[in-house]
């Protein structure tokens, strides 16, 4: 004898594989944007790097300096003593 096999409705099934595709393609683009973060991250990286190059060569030609990035001015950094007096 062979046993009925239950199924819910053609209605039923294609909401839950709406449901099931839905979280596919969320999951997919959360990928994607994730890949494009990696890569957001390392190009941030490399002109984080090349900024430092740029100012240790600035440094080198003026000192050490604070350079206004709205006009070019510099103005001279200040050393602070690091000793600290006895309390």
């Amino acid at each position: 004898m062979s046993e009925e096999v239950k199924k819910i409705t053609d209605k039923e099934l294609e909401e839950i594989q709406g449901f099931v595709n839905q979280i596919n393609r969320g999951q997919l683009s959360i990928g994607q944007l994730e890949t494009q973060k990696h890569a957001l991250l390392h190009q941030i990286a490399e002109v984080q790097g090349s900024l430092k190059e740029c100012q240790d060569k600035l440094e080198k030609e003026y000192g050490k300096v604070n350079v206004n990035i709205t006009d070019g001015t510099i103005t001279e950094v200040e050393e602070e003593d690091n000793v600290k007096a006895d309390s």
